[in-house]
């Protein structure tokens, strides 16, 4: 079956398959499926079956549709459980894996990150809702860069409030937060949250073996002074422990954020409310996939 993203299914032939890139996994643990050959293709004598209808979009995954939507620049369709990417490589949607809340976290893949609910309507998040905590790396490599050296070269300057801060240009980022610094601009009385403490920076996430979001350029921290860190305020705590949560970030200033397709840290559970994270397709209006 395959969707792509000018809304037509294509019927795919058993020669077209064969034309397709090799299958990335977003976990390092996963199998990578088997390519058909040309061997297994002439050895099949049987009677051809009908042709089977073309993927519509009721049977794309609802997360699959919404990368189709805010990354058209990289996902161009969907077949037989991959997301097609605009390179001629596909990546597994779903590695069927059962897996604890750490391991969403640890070793995400592209269904995993949409496992978290990212709630706008209550200022207190969920228990354990940490919607966008969850990154496929093999993803986000693929598009904004596997090594520093790779996201530097899309590296461009932003004017922000005094300062010159490095992000990605991939996805119209910086143009994002360029939108961004222009409506608070109008809110004087925000200025003294907005002071940024660092965008780009390759590394892992404190204590765990995941590449923190940092590393793709695409994330900003501001207002270290007003700022609140599940950790900080919860000493001692293991992420999965119940926690007390914390805020003094303006209302205003996440709002602001978010219609420019920054999700804000302090949505989390474990939060970190200096930070704010350009991720669309938590902004869509209809990221709901279960």
């Amino acid at each position: 079956m395959l969707l792509t993203i000018g809304g037509a299914g294509v019927l795919v032939s058993a020669l077209s398959l064969l034309s397709l890139g090799p299958v990335q996994a977003c976990a390092p643990r996963t199998a990578v499926d088997t390519a058909v050959t040309v061997a297994s293709v002439v050895a099949d004598t049987a009677p051809v079956a009908p042709a089977t209808a073309p993927a519509t979009a009721d049977e794309v995954p609802a997360g699959a549709r919404i990368l189709m939507e805010v990354y058209p620049d990289f996902v161009k369709g969907y077949q037989d459980g991959k997301i097609l990417m605009s390179d001629g490589t596909t990546m597994t949607y779903d590695d069927k894996r059962e897996k604890s809340f750490l391991q969403k976290l640890d070793d995400a893949d592209l269904e995993d990150m949409f496992a978290f609910t990212y709630d706008r309507s209550s200022w207190v998040p969920g228990h354990m809702q940490d919607a966008g905590r969850s990154r496929c790396e093999a993803f986000f490599k693929k598009m904004y860069g596997a090594s520093e050296a790779q996201v530097r070269k899309n590296l461009v300057t932003v004017s922000w409030f005094g300062q010159q801060v490095k992000f990605t240009r991939v996805n119209h980022a910086a143009d994002s937060l360029k939108a961004v610094a222009a409506e608070l601009a109008n809110y004087p009385d925000l200025k003294r949250y907005l002071r940024s403490s660092g965008t780009f920076y390759w590394r892992k996430v404190r204590g765990a073996n995941r590449q923190s979001a940092h590393s793709y350029g695409m994330t900003i921290d501001i207002g270290v002074k007003y700022s609140d860190y599940w950790l900080w305020k919860n000493p001692g705590k293991k992420e999965t422990d119940k926690i007390t949560y914390a805020n003094r970030m303006p209302r205003k200033l996440v709002e602001i954020f978010e219609r420019h397709g920054f999700i804000w840290g302090g949505r989390w559970y474990h939060y970190d409310t200096m930070h704010f994270e350009f991720r669309p397709e938590f902004l869509t209006g209809h990221e709901s996939v279960e």
